[in-house]
């Protein structure tokens, strides 16, 4: 199994985004698959989820209405567009394969990608 994340940048408040994740070595159609970010100096915090067909999509309140999460299981890709970024947004950024759902999320996914860094600055 391997998450390969591309697309982060530097950006200025306001600016756009559009993270990708390249899924190889397993049935990707078959997982949900979640976006999670870490901030310097803080613990991971999950930021999106899309089913396996890409019907159904979660958001964390802190990005709902910014932050779009779509996949394209022909590509074996799963995409996070951001838009109307924040300072706050800053964080290294994970795709990751979702296998269960519990009552902790984390640990509910068990392959990560290495993350892409997103820096927003003015």
């Amino acid at each position: 199994v391997q998450l390969v994340e591309s697309g982060g940048g530097m950006v200025q408040p306001g600016g756009s985004l559009r993270l990708s994740c390249a899924a190889s070595g397993f049935t990707f159609s078959s997982y949900a698959m979640s976006w999670v970010r870490q901030a310097p100096g803080k613990g991971p915090e999950w930021v999106s989820r899309i089913s396996t067909g890409g019907g159904s999509t979660y958001y964390a309140d802190s990005v709902k209405g910014r932050f779009t999460i779509s996949r394209d299981n022909a590509k074996n890709t799963l995409y996070l567009q951001m838009n109307s970024l924040k300072p706050e947004d800053t964080a290294l950024y994970y795709c990751a394969r979702r296998v269960s759902y519990s009552s902790s999320w984390y640990n509910d996914h068990d392959y990560w990608g290495q993350g892409t860094q997103v820096t927003v600055s003015s």
